[in-house]
């Protein structure tokens, strides 16, 4: 199969894959640590999914600021905000699957233990977190400044 580069560019210009490229390297890492503190350590899920978390964001900011949004901001200026939106997105994202996980598992699969219903709960949220930050991060940490100027003349 031959992908032409014109194919390949448009790929590479478009910030939700970009998105994706860096979202499946976080996964990978903050999804490593949740799986071993639950799994390996035995941590309780929020503190598991909050270290695998905390861990990815920090990757996270510096491949979305410089590498998806290509955004010229300041960390000050934007490393609250990712912070902000991280941690709304984290508690939305990981409560709701295990509510969730909580009250459908028992009813879909009776013998899977506590431990399966957090590694669900556990994969579950990532996808839920990876697509709320995406629109989080987009919308309000590295919107370019032209937009917020734009928008705000326009009122």
């Amino acid at each position: 199969m031959h992908v032409s580069n014109s194919a390949f560019r448009r790929a590479a210009d478009n910030g939700f894959v970009r998105f994706l490229l860096v979202g499946i390297v976080n996964t990978l890492i903050g999804l490593t640590v949740t799986f071993v503190c639950l799994n390996v350590l035995g941590l309780h899920y929020w503190l598991s999914t909050l270290l695998g978390n905390v861990i990815g964001a920090m990757n996270s900011y510096l491949l979305n600021k410089s590498f998806t949004f290509r955004s010229k901001a300041s960390v000050r200026a934007t490393l609250w905000k990712f912070m902000t939106v991280t941690a709304v997105c984290y508690v939305i994202a990981y409560g709701l699957a295990s509510i969730v996980a909580e009250q459908l598992l028992p009813q879909l699969i009776p013998a899977a233990g506590m431990r399966v219903q957090d590694n669900l709960a556990a994969l579950a949220g990532s996808g839920l977190n990876t697509t709320m930050n995406y629109f989080g991060q987009k919308w309000i940490t590295f919107r370019p400044q032209t937009e917020i100027r734009e928008v705000s003349n326009e009122k």
